[in-house]
């Protein structure tokens, strides 16, 4: 699509701009339309906010897949999901007033985190096994889908009828109604789905600038993918956690990073689906795993902090944070000297 490095350098540049952009106003929206709907922080941003975060994502991994880049794919997606685990370690240390898996404690976002670890298993599952496909696609991808919507019955049983309750303190923030913008909810719907068509455009320039980075340059798919588009796909997460916690939208912050990172399962399978070549799990390099088993380790590892309930940490930031943000800089290191 760009014919030179210096117009693929560009286009990466303004795309990662323009997610970044669109993605500050879709927190905002997003918080506006949770209350307005009635449907609350934690199953918008899984429902809907997750799945809109997660557009740059689709359209720059299914680019990939059905431009027979494998392995540019999968570190896309794979590498976006820990980048967004690590988005909910900085905004630990931004939330200064407690730990932030403790303010925004819920049993929705407990189901959430165990989902993603059955969710992650399933593509893991896929690489390991022999090499079997029907129709192009491996059995294990409508698995996933068939997971993913069940998950969601659960969480949303699990919000609407909660068998566990997570204990009050004075530094639990429940989801409460804010400020309205200007304009009614229309207006506020037709921002939401403008905002999303543009985050959805920006993700696929960017993966077509980053195709031509990665010919152009030499450095291999693997590093391009999980390093540099997964950062700028993830972005929009890292814009709306950020300003939903200004918000004092604690558990919209949360919710979003679990949802989008369920939604981007459904990436995963459609990136299979596209995928020209037959079974896209068999043709992608054994290191790819990494991300997919340290996103295991993080989701874990933070599931573990929303049990505990870390009051105050270290740095008043929560053990989990600091471990997570610890195994990604272990996994960047393996990933960059394997790439």
């Amino acid at each position: 699509m760009f014919p030179s490095l210096t117009t693929g350098i560009i286009a990466f540049a303004i795309a990662s701009v323009v997610i970044v952009t669109a993605g500050s106003r879709l927190a905002r929206v997003a918080d506006e339309l949770a209350d307005r709907t009635g449907l609350g922080e934690a199953l918008f941003g899984i429902f809907l906010l997750a799945g809109v975060t997660s557009l740059p994502d689709f359209a720059a991994t299914l680019s990939a897949a059905m431009d027979s880049r494998p392995d540019l794919a999968m570190s896309n997606v794979m590498g976006s999901m820990a980048a967004n685990l690590v988005f909910l370690g900085i905004a630990d240390i931004m939330y200064r007033k407690a730990n932030l898996e403790h303010a925004a404690a819920s049993s929705t976002n407990l189901m959430l985190a165990a989902l993603l670890i059955v969710l992650l298993a399933l593509p893991l599952l896929a690489i390991a096994s022999p090499p079997v496909s029907l129709w192009g696609i491996h059995p294990i991808t409508p698995v996933i889908t068939a997971a993913y919507l069940f998950g969601l019955h659960l969480v949303r049983t699990t919000d609407s009828k909660p068998m566990w309750f997570p204990r009050l303190t004075r530094q639990t923030v429940p989801d409460k109604p804010g400020h309205y913008l200007r304009g009614g909810l229309a207006q506020a719907w037709v921002t939401f789905i403008i905002l999303a068509a543009i985050t959805g455009i920006a993700g696929w320039v960017l993966m077509e600038g980053a195709k031509v980075i990665s010919d152009e340059t030499g450095l291999s798919d693997t590093l391009i993918g999980g390093l540099f588009t997964a950062l700028a796909t993830s972005s929009p997460e890292l814009v709306t956690t950020i300003a939903a916690i200004r918000r004092n939208a604690l558990t919209l912050a949360v919710s979003n990073i679990f949802g989008t990172n369920c939604f981007n399962m459904l990436v995963i399978a459609s990136a299979d689906v596209g995928y020209p070549g037959g079974s896209i799990y068999h043709d992608i390099t054994p290191i790819q795993m990494t991300w997919g088993l340290v996103s295991i380790l993080m989701t874990a590892t933070l599931l573990m902090g929303m049990v505990r309930r870390q009051r105050y940490g270290i740095g008043k930031i929560g053990f989990e944070s600091a471990l997570m943000l610890s195994v990604y800089a272990v996994a960047l290191i393996i990933v960059t000297i394997s790439g």
